[in-house]
């Protein structure tokens, strides 16, 4: 969708650095005179709230780092530190946890936004494949992070986490331990994991930066997707990114912006757990192991299933689904937006993550669903760890069962020929095919 470039350099050096290095050239034909698909919704603004997100974490994280002492007898006092003696260390500190946060939170919305619209399909499977990856880099620098505080929550976290390596000596006996042994640097979780924790935690918001700017390119060969899913046949479908998508994301950002201050001033221990601000403790295990929110749904899914084995497998294999989704799907029709069936087990996918999230912060042996009581007066019936099971299940059978069959057996609804030409009238009546709507009346 790029074309052919229209930037003219207007001075002189502008002209000279062209000639040697059409740096203003790429920016201007990226940024400023890319077409751009007329119909993008609010829902596309996400894109420009993940490349703020992640600019926030790299600068408040590299400053961070300068006063952060990646050791376990001293980590825990030097984010003390950094609190209460470092000028406004308190909120660089409130801005980078938080940041995590509000970086998932968009990550999320961002992808169920390219569920829905069938941005996976071709031209754009690199596109997906690579913010595939990039989630993927999130997820392991965001339990890094989490790690480097070194409360209790932190501490445990990561002997959680990393213990479930030992799984693979069900496959291959010793090799789990090893590579476990090999992760902590020793035989517990300790200094030397913390050191190498923080080094990588360090270096991956780089590599995430990398890959953000192949996605940026991956995304400019077959050009934005749109709510129609219809490609763009000529100009007449499309304006330039600028000043119509940058006003439209600079006013999403500032009030993506609002909530994120919200939370830093307001409410910046909203999301993080008390047993963080008590000091690592290897002999004394909290009451309650929690990840942070936006992995619950994944910690509910390895708890759902009794074999360690099968849970980390049901884990892993939750994301493992997300990078094969552009050949699962087998509908011809890109947008949910013509799928009415498509819509309800979509809405019923989002509802069982959701579901999954809230078991996953629950106790194992909650009860659900109360059908009696115990000797001891205790409530018995259904339990977190049960229940959780029916949504992992459907998880799975979205992707292996939903996609596949639901493309070959559904009758979508009637697609406009162009994004400029309407499916329906106003009146509702369909228009013949080749037709074109009133001026009044174009959408």
């Amino acid at each position: 969708m790029s074309g052919h470039s229209t930037y003219e350099p207007k001075t002189g050096i502008e002209r000279w650095l062209d000639v040697r290095l059409p740096i203003i050239r790429m920016a201007y034909d990226s940024a400023i005179d890319y077409p751009t698909p007329k119909n993008l919704n609010y829902w596309w603004t996400f894109g420009g709230i993940l490349a703020v997100c992640l600019v926030i974490q790299i600068l408040t994280g590299v400053v961070l780092a300068m006063h952060y002492v990646p050791n376990a007898g001293l980590a825990f006092n030097s984010v003390e530190a950094i609190m209460r003696d470092v000028n406004y260390g308190w909120m660089l500190r409130y801005i980078h946890a938080n940041g995590a946060s509000m970086f998932f939170l968009a990550v999320y919305v961002h992808m169920a936004r390219g569920l829905y619209y069938g941005s996976y399909k071709a031209p754009r499977e690199v596109l997906w494949l690579l913010g595939c990856v990039i989630y993927l880099l999130m997820m392991a620098t965001a339990f890094m992070g989490y790690v480097l505080p070194w409360g209790q929550m932190s501490y445990y976290g990561a002997v959680v986490i990393t213990n479930l390596f030992s799984a693979l000596d069900n496959v291959i006996p010793g090799v789990g331990t090893a590579v476990t042994t090999w992760l902590w640097g020793g035989f517990a979780v300790d200094n030397a994991t913390l050191n190498r924790f923080f080094s990588l935690h360090y270096l991956l918001p780089f590599m995430i930066a990398g890959v953000v700017g192949l996605h940026i390119w991956a995304l400019h060969v077959p050009g934005n997707n749109n709510p129609t899913g219809v490609a763009v046949k000529s100009k007449q479908d499309t304006v330039p990114f600028h000043p119509y998508y940058t006003v439209k994301d600079g006013f999403a950002i500032l009030a993506f912006l609002i909530l994120f201050a919200w939370f830093v001033f307001f409410q910046p221990n909203a999301l993080a757990h008390a047993d963080n601000y008590v000091p690592a403790n290897p002999l004394q295990t909290p009451a309650h192991i929690v990840p942070e929110w936006y992995f619950l749904p994944f910690y509910a899914m390895l708890r759902s299933v009794p074999n360690k084995l099968f849970g980390v497998v049901a884990m892993f294999g939750a994301i493992a689904m997300l990078f094969v989704v552009p050949w699962l799907d087998t509908s011809k029709v890109r947008s949910m937006r013509y799928r009415p069936a498509a819509r309800i087990f979509f809405a019923l996918f989002i509802l069982s993550v959701l579901v999954l999230g809230w078991c996953g912060g629950k106790e194992p042996d909650d009860v659900v669903l109360a059908v009696g009581r115990d000797a001891a007066g205790d409530p018995t019936g259904l339990s977190v760890t049960v229940f959780s099971r029916f949504f992992v299940l459907y998880y799975y059978a979205y992707f292996l069962l939903v996609l596949p069959i639901l493309g070959l057996r559904e009758k979508p609804l009637p697609q406009p020929e162009t994004i400029s030409t309407p499916v329906l009238s106003h009146g509702g009546a369909a228009l013949p095919a080749g037709g074109t709507a009133e001026a009044s009346k174009k959408g």
